[in-house]
């Protein structure tokens, strides 16, 4: 059985002290005695939590259950402390052979709310997902078809225009601007049309 190290640090002492307790995942604990200061703010979040037992740190110190992986000790009990639970959490303190594998079920739902099997099961989560990003992949073309449309289309100067752009090069050959290497050069002005 492995072993869970527990570090606890006195108020009073700078030294920290080691508590080892056996470790298994329907293991039932004691609650944990709490410092002055834990028991205030336990008093403080009491309505939060309920009548559930604290059985660690939790994954941030604070009192809430979280069911994780990578971090599967939450800080308090998944139900609240019935007499049928407090019962069997008394006989589990015994010879766990006189448990049934019922109890055991049972204790191990009292502590936990998933089993490792349940949070590795593959949820449906992925559609949601895909959903959302045919959504926005959806709308994104409708904007661009619009902004196509009705936007850009009125946005354009009227120097891009065909009409424009031929008076313009007819007013640049009249005169006879870039007669060299620029666009007169490529006009013929004798026979009045384009060099081939």
């Amino acid at each position: 059985m492995a072993a869970l190290r527990v570090l606890q640090a006195s108020k009073h002492s700078n030294v920290t002290k080691i508590v080892s307790r056996s470790c298994s995942s329907l293991a039932p604990t004691a609650p944990l005695p709490l410092p002055p200061a834990e028991q205030e703010f336990r008093d403080k979040f009491l309505s939060r939590i309920g009548n559930r037992d604290i059985v660690g740190f939790g994954r941030n110190g604070t009192y809430n259950y979280i069911d994780d992986i990578m971090f599967p000790y939450p800080a308090i009990r998944w139900e609240q402390n019935t007499a049928a639970s407090e019962a069997l959490v008394q006989k589990a303190r015994g010879d766990w052979k006189n448990l049934s594998l019922e109890e055991k079920k049972s204790l191990y739902r009292h502590s936990f709310c998933q089993t490792f099997a349940e949070m590795k099961a593959p949820t449906s989560e992925w559609k949601i997902v895909w959903t959302i990003v045919l959504l926005t992949l959806t709308a994104s073309c409708w904007v661009y078809v619009f902004m196509r449309n009705n936007v850009f289309d009125a946005m354009l100067p009227k120097t891009i225009t065909r009409d424009h752009v031929t008076a313009t090069t007819a007013k640049m050959v009249k005169q006879r601007q870039g007669i060299v290497q620029g666009v007169s050069s490529k006009y013929d002005y004798e026979n009045q049309r384009w060099k081939d």
